[in-house]
């Protein structure tokens, strides 16, 4: 993302959680910053991507964090997927110094990242949005304004809702139609030339048949958003007893070592349960 800002030729000034990759990214265009409050000082408009709800708080509110570095009218994007109730209130904290604030969770993975074809959801102040629009236009070709603070997020979530729930239910479909003897390439053309067709499975599916779980999206990091979802859910009052079963399932996946790789992996958990690997080689069934 930072790279595109550079690419669109934004000044662009740059730091890490992870030692030395805001070294590598930045080359000789960004300027490398020693924390976040440092970043807040040369900014007009900071966006920040991290893992969880508190990592963002520490991130904004934190010691040396930007709220530290920064002065009134500057304007913070959080592009974390975060628990939306926290979002608000962090929102509305900032708010009270002077501070411009947008929820802007994005979506399409690394790939995304790299291309500069994420898509933002949107929460917060309309014309704020509308002033930072060029920075978005630089990082995705589709942006959506979902309305007020914590609106962007309730949109992800849901997203991710559909998307998690979808993938157990390939998981289970692939496991059991391989263990019948149905050939996973012939399944996976059927699926694709179905009502059942989905753009996530064509992209996993083949990932799945070579064994290459290789990281898009963590295990790990779907885990927590379901967890986000369902505490959401909670909070409105919404029963969710899908996404419930899913989260355990990608919670044993984390329990079975499989966290850091990506969700295709978590099928894994079913393949062992059942006795049977669906690859395009697979492995003859086993009793269980």
């Amino acid at each position: 993302m930072a790279q595109r800002l550079m690419d669109a030729g934004h000044e662009v000034a740059l730091w890490s959680h992870s030692a030395g990759k805001a070294k590598i990214i930045a080359g000789p265009k960004a300027t490398v910053c020693a924390s976040p409050e440092e970043v807040a000082r040369q900014s007009e408009c900071v966006f920040l991507c991290v893992g969880d709800t508190a990592m963002s708080r520490e991130v904004i509110l934190g010691k040396n964090g930007l709220r530290e570095g920064a002065s009134a009218g500057l304007v913070i994007v959080d592009c974390s997927t975060v628990a939306p109730s926290a979002s608000k209130q962090l929102s509305a904290e900032l708010k009270s110094v002077g501070i411009d604030f947008l929820d802007a969770p994005c979506t399409g993975s690394k790939a995304g990242a790299e291309g500069g074809t994420l898509t933002f959801m949107v929460g917060g102040d309309k014309e704020v949005f509308e002033h930072c629009r060029p920075y978005f236009e630089a990082m995705g070709k589709m942006l959506y304004y979902c309305g007020t603070s914590g609106m962007g997020l309730h949109v992800k979530l849901s997203q991710n809702m559909v998307l998690g729930n979808l993938l157990q239910a390939f998981n289970e479909s692939l496991v059991l139609s391989t263990k019948a003897g149905v050939d996973p390439e012939l399944m996976l053309d059927i699926l694709n030339n179905s009502a059942a067709r989905s753009g996530l499975i064509s992209a996993k599916a083949p990932m799945v048949f070579k064994r290459d779980f290789t990281t898009n999206f963590s295990v790990k990091w779907l885990e927590k958003d379901i967890q986000l979802m369902l505490n959401s859910a909670a909070e409105l009052n919404v029963p969710a007893p899908l996404t419930a079963l899913s989260g355990q399932l990608y919670r044993a996946a984390i329990a079975k070592g499989f966290g850091e790789d990506d969700i295709c992996g978590s099928i894994r958990v079913l393949e062992e349960l059942a006795g049977c690997e669906v690859s395009t080689s697979p492995a003859p069934p086993t009793k269980s």
